[in-house]
């Protein structure tokens, strides 16, 4: 059987999508065929920007074992390469991935999810078509915990590859209530997320991505049983935890994975290859992610994926079969006709 390679990475460009408060990619000229017969650019971008990937040491001081968390270049040069897998994920919009979503997934596919050991995990939630400067993919975008999180750790796989905006569910991050820089962002219905999150889910689904909320309403004794072994080595619980179970294990992470994802089988078994820079003391690294597939691996009902305008995503509902407007409408109207 033909091998193909099919790319997994959303293009960059100055005009990329970015985490929301990130610098935007500045791209110069340094010679132009004009003026030198040469064509020469410079970039200047956060490392963190489009399909890339993270290093233990992005966001904690000391992985489980105790040992000073890793840089970029201490991470073993297939770290982010290997036998992989696309992992269907069935979640409502804004959902919370946790370790039945993952069960779920596996049996659809007809896996063990024992058989995961050593392999890349590649999330498809449907994310990746929405990727865009928008609400809808960074807000409001399903995403993973700690449930999953310790999921990944039990069933010891090597790397997950995500097609959302970060490891971790939004609320989980900075974008909520969360960390040094927490931004509480205001949504859609111009409320801060968390508020909105509150009305649409509950105060006690909320309390899940909130390290207060949780131990007012269920107790400290119970979010230390949750979330305790973070706490332990000096990590806030609640922040970005799925980033944190996974890179203090040893496991690496992929964010923002895209390209042509919707064109694998799920369940088939496949190479998928990531290699970040080598980069002395780097906390992570753009890179190229390709699945090197056998051609009846591949879904042929599925077109190639197109970028419309400026590098970005969806663009064309008609194209891809979804929208972000679309997308917000399904959250805010969920309980419409119940």
């Amino acid at each position: 059987m033909a091998k193909k390679f099919i790319d997994l990475t959303h293009p960059f460009s100055a005009e990329i999508p970015r985490w929301p408060y990130f610098d935007k990619p500045k791209i110069d000229n340094t010679h132009t065929m004009a003026k030198g017969g040469v064509l020469t650019q410079s970039i200047m971008c956060t490392m963190h920007t489009g399909t890339h990937c993270d290093a233990p040491r992005h966001v904690m001081e000391y992985e489980f074992d105790g040992r000073r968390a890793r840089y970029t270049h201490e991470m073993p040069v297939d770290a982010y390469t290997g036998p992989a897998v696309v992992l269907p994920i069935e979640i409502e919009p804004w959902g919370l991935i946790t370790d039945k979503h993952l069960d779920a997934a596996c049996a659809k596919i007809g896996m063990d999810p024992k058989d995961l050991e050593g392999m890349v995990v590649c999330l498809n939630t449907g994310m990746h078509r929405l990727f865009d400067d928008s609400k809808a993919y960074y807000h409001y975008a399903a995403g993973t915990g700690i449930d999953a999180g310790k999921w990944f750790v039990k069933h010891k796989v090597k790397c997950v590859a995500m097609d959302s905006q970060a490891l971790d569910h939004p609320l989980h991050t900075a974008m909520g209530n969360n960390g040094m820089t927490r931004m509480n962002l205001l949504g859609a219905t111009g409320k801060p997320i968390t508020e909105e999150y509150k009305e649409l889910f509950g105060e006690e689904a909320y309390a899940e991505f909130d390290k207060f909320e949780y131990i007012r309403i269920h107790g400290e004794e119970t979010y230390m049983e949750k979330f305790g072994e973070l706490e332990e080595i000096g990590v806030w619980g609640t922040w970005e935890p799925c980033h944190k179970e996974m890179l203090g294990h040893g496991i690496v992470g992929v964010e923002n994975l895209g390209g042509d994802l919707d064109m694998i089988k799920p369940g088939e078994i496949f190479r998928f290859l990531c290699f970040p820079l080598r980069w002395y003391m780097g906390d992570g690294s753009m890179a190229r992610c390709v699945a090197e597939v056998d051609e009846d691996q591949l879904d042929p009902t599925v077109p190639e994926r197109k970028y419309p305008y400026g590098g970005t995503g969806y663009g064309f509902p008609e194209d891809h079969g979804d929208s972000g407007l679309e997308y917000m409408q399904r959250l805010f109207h969920r309980n419409d006709k119940k």
